[in-house]
């Protein structure tokens, strides 16, 4: 059961960067900090039911806010959980208009919420909310409705309760690739780096593909990339017809960080399966790419070369 991160937090996210008020900056020894209407999670009271079972819930109902709004219910004994770490977390979910459970994750495998940056920046309401809780602390979220928009309903606030079950450091990213170098067949694009440690492309006399071409240069010993994960990379991409670079991590000086779910294609197919630390030439059809249109430069047949620095 993994629904619930992907349907409610991102929407939990959404609300705290549109508004509301945010919480304070942490300190450098932060606790968990409380943030919006509080006062209207003063009812909440948990019954505990044991491991691997959500608390008994009672709240005043009906539940409503204005602006997301978190509070912890009670504090667990724990370490404190810290910046940069990833916190796993069970959450059982309710209509706070009647009360009943919209989802309940503590039979299952923890979900996992990572106390980056990205989530500072995007909610600190709820960055500020896990940075310093104790292991074994529940909080009370609470999510604002959503009025009706044309052809839909109206959606009620929403009550979560968080249950923080433990928390690790996130794995390192790299900074370039690192493995075991691997000679690829003849006939593909070849790369060189130049005296700046960026890779340069060469299509010339490279035929274009009748299919997706996936080939490690540099073979990882890291984690297994899953289609479902995110992943950090530096890449570089070009046309296979005339090989102009059209666009560049290298440039900017800056990892690029995204989920495989939401790139072309050729990449989903072409890097699920490899392994952090790999360097991966990626030979494109123009099917599982932007088509002959195209996006600017990068249209028909495509050439990469992603270095998998990291995943998630």
């Amino acid at each position: 059961m993994r629904r619930l991160l992907a349907i409610l937090l991102p929407g939990l996210l959404l609300l705290t960067a549109c508004g509301g008020t945010p919480a304070p900056e942490p300190t450098p020894e932060p606790t968990s900090q409380s943030a919006g209407e509080t006062a209207k999670l003063d009812s909440v009271k948990l019954t505990e039911n044991g491991d691997k079972k959500a608390p008994g819930v009672e709240f005043t109902k009906p539940l409503e806010v204005k602006e997301p709004s978190v509070k912890v219910i009670t504090e667990g004994t724990g370490d404190r959980v810290k910046a940069n770490q990833i916190a796993q977390i069970s959450i059982v979910a309710f209509n706070g208009t009647d009360g009943s459970t919209m989802e309940d994750t503590f039979a299952n495998d923890p979900e996992q919420l990572e106390l980056n940056d990205d989530l500072k920046t995007s909610s600190s309401v709820i960055y500020n909310a896990f940075v310093g809780a104790k292991i074994g602390s529940q909080l009370a979220l609470a999510v604002p409705g959503q009025a009706a928009a044309e052809g839909t309903e109206a959606q009620p606030s929403q009550l979560l309760v968080v249950k923080v079950i433990s928390a690790k450091d996130a794995p390192p990213v790299l900074d370039k690739p690192e493995g075991d170098a691997v000679t690829p067949p003849a006939g593909l694009p070849t790369v060189k780096d130049n005296d700046k440690g960026v890779p340069e492309i060469s299509v010339d006399g490279v035929a274009a593909p009748t299919a997706l071409i996936s080939q490690d240069l540099i073979k990882g010993k890291g984690p297994e990339v899953k289609e479902t994960d995110t992943i950090t990379v530096n890449y570089v991409g070009v046309a296979l017809a005339g090989g102009k670079v059209f666009d560049s991590s290298f440039d900017s000086g800056k990892k690029a960080t995204f989920p495989l779910t939401g790139v072309i294609k050729g990449w989903t197919q072409g890097l699920t399966g490899k392994t952090v630390g790999s360097r991966v030439l990626l030979v494109v059809p123009k099917d599982l790419a932007y088509g002959d249109e195209g996006q600017g430069d990068a249209k028909g047949d495509l050439v990469f070369v992603v270095d998998i620095l990291g995943v998630k």
